[in-house]
């Protein structure tokens, strides 16, 4: 696992960004994995900057998102259906049909989540994966458990996460209490792994990653365990670390 500092963001997202177009650009038929909310932001912007200059093409590659809200639909606002079409789908030229991402109005949720995580070992392993880290230390929407769990699945958010998210909504009475979420064998399986944090309420988690025991109550703590994981700190983020524990870019 490597860990790589920035002062500031924009340093970092542009550094995964350069990751994405590498992989890109190696395969054009890679196999995405995708992350929303505001940390990947600046990452799809300079990645559509990118596309519209010619730097890089999508046209080939495929999408599997992370996690979505249980009981928005596709078109409500706060949906990251909705957020991966205005930040990234619509600025770069997937061809129609490659965006996945679970329905979080299925009538069987439980199906849905098994029927989406089949459909990613039918394609195969994720060739990079983007990641954020919720200040509980989750990854995708795999809360602090007692285990981890392998497949996608149906999780109860803790009142952490919604408060952490109260912020894309009018109040935290709106948002969502449970999400589909992919397992940790899809992300664990995946061929690279990003992980971006940003800022002092990440410190803790990131703290707890880098220096901790791998444990299910920390569900990030698992990357230790992958062949292939960087994660990307700035400035605040790294505010409980030693200078020791990473490399700076």
């Amino acid at each position: 696992m490597k860990i790589l500092y920035a002062k500031d963001a924009d340093t970092l997202s542009r550094y995964a960004a350069d990751r994405f177009v590498e992989q890109i650009k190696s395969n054009p038929k890679s196999i995405l994995g995708l992350a929303t909310g505001s940390t990947p932001k600046k990452m799809y912007e300079y990645l559509g900057e990118d596309t519209h200059v010619g730097k890089v093409s999508f046209s080939e590659a495929t999408s599997f998102n992370l996690d979505e809200y249980v009981g928005l639909a596709a078109d409500h606002p706060a949906s990251y259906h909705y957020f991966m079409e205005e930040y990234f789908f619509s600025k770069v030229d997937f061809k129609e049909g490659a965006n996945s991402l679970p329905n979080g109005v299925a009538e069987n949720l439980e199906k849905e989540a098994l029927d989406y995580d089949q459909r990613i070992q039918d394609v195969g392993e994720l060739d990079i994966l983007i990641l954020g880290i919720g200040s509980n230390a989750h990854i995708g929407f795999n809360e602090p458990d007692d285990v981890f769990e392998p497949l996608t699945h149906v999780v109860a958010l803790d009142h952490s996460t919604r408060q952490d998210n109260a912020r894309f909504f009018n109040s935290i009475d709106e948002v969502p209490t449970h999400a589909i979420s992919l397992g940790m064998r899809a992300i664990m399986r995946a061929k690279k792994v990003l992980l971006l944090a940003f800022g002092e309420n990440k410190a803790e988690a990131i703290r707890d990653l880098v220096k901790g025991k791998v444990d299910p109550k920390v569900p990030a703590s698992i990357l230790q365990l992958h062949a292939n994981a960087t994660i990307l700190i700035d400035e605040g983020a790294a505010s409980l670390l030693d200078e020791s524990d990473y490399t700076s870019i």
